[in-house]
C-alpha cells in the first residue's frame, strides 16, 4: 500500500521508516515546513511544557541549556526530548488534557511553554488558575509550496493543520476510495467533505495507534 506520509520533517521520516516496517511503501511529501521563530531569550527555567517535538527541536536550537524539568504531552515527544538531552522528563502519555492535569498534579513553579504559533490545544488556558503557565511561539509551520499531489492509497494526518491544507488542494478525485487514517477528532473533521472510502481516527493520539489500521508487521524471513 503506498502511504502518504503528510507531516512535517524531522517527524516526517520517522513516520516512514514505521510504515516501512508495516511492509508498505511510505511515500513522504509534507504539506507543512517547519520555520524557526525569533525569540528574546530570557534566564533559563526550571519548568518547561512540551506538547510537540517540532517544538522540542526549535527549543534547543535557541539554548544549549538542559537543566529544567519537562513535561511531555506523549511519549514520542518524551523520547525526542530525552534525544535533546533533558533528564528530568515526565511525559503525559496521552493529549493536551492529560498534559494539563499532569502539570496540575505535580507543578507549582510556573511553567514556560514553548510552542508552534498555530496551536490545537491551548495549555496555557487549560491551567489557568491553576498553574501559571507563560506561552512561547518558537516555531511556525508554512504550507509547502507547490502543495504535494502525490498518487496514494492511504494517507495519515497528525495535525488540524495539515488537514485543513489537504481539504484545501486536494481533488475529490485523488480522495475518492483512499483511507484517510487520523490522529484525532480535531485532525479528522476537516476532511469530512471529501470521500474517502474510510476516516479512521486513532484510539489514543500516538503513532502506534495512528498506524495500527495499516496492519502488523510481515513475519520474519
Amino acid at each position: 500500500m503506498r502511504v502518504w506520509v503528510t507531516r512535517a520533517q524531522p517527524g516526517a521520516d520517522r513516520t516512514a521508516r514505521a510504515v516501512a516496517d508495516l511492509g508498505h511503501d511510505p511515500i513522504v511529501a509534507p504539506v507543512l515546513e517547519v520555520h524557526d521563530l525569533p525569540v528574546a531569550m530570557q534566564p533559563p527555567p526550571d519548568t518547561l511544557a512540551f506538547t510537540s517535538a517540532n517544538a522540542v527541536a526549535a527549543w534547543g536550537r535557541l539554548t544549549p541549556d538542559r537543566s529544567a524539568r519537562v513535561f511531555a504531552v506523549g511519549d514520542a515527544t518524551a523520547t525526542a526530548v530525552r534525544e535533546a538531552g533533558f533528564g528530568d522528563v515526565r511525559s503525559a502519555a496521552g493529549d493536551g488534557a492529560a498534559l494539563a492535569d499532569l502539570i496540575a498534579q505535580a507543578a507549582s513553579a510556573p511553567v514556560l511553554w514553548p510552542r508552534g504559533a498555530d496551536i490545537a490545544f491551548d495549555l496555557e488556558a487549560a491551567l489557568s488558575g491553576r498553574v501559571p503557565v507563560r506561552s512561547l511561539p518558537v516555531y511556525e509551520t508554512r504550507p509547502t509550496t507547490p502543495p504535494p499531489r502525490p498518487d496514494f492509497d492511504a494517507l495519515l494526518i497528525q495535525s488540524p493543520r495539515a488537514a485543513r491544507l489537504i481539504a484545501e488542494t486536494l481533488s475529490a478525485e485523488a480522495a475518492r476510495g483512499r483511507l484517510a487514517l487520523a490522529l484525532s477528532a480535531a485532525a479528522a473533521r476537516p476532511l469530512s467533505g471529501l470521500p474517502f472510502a474510510t476516516i479512521h481516527i486513532a484510539a489514543h493520539p500516538d503513532e502506534a495507534h495512528l498506524l495500527a489500521p495499516l496492519g502488523k508487521p510481515p513475519p520474519a524471513v
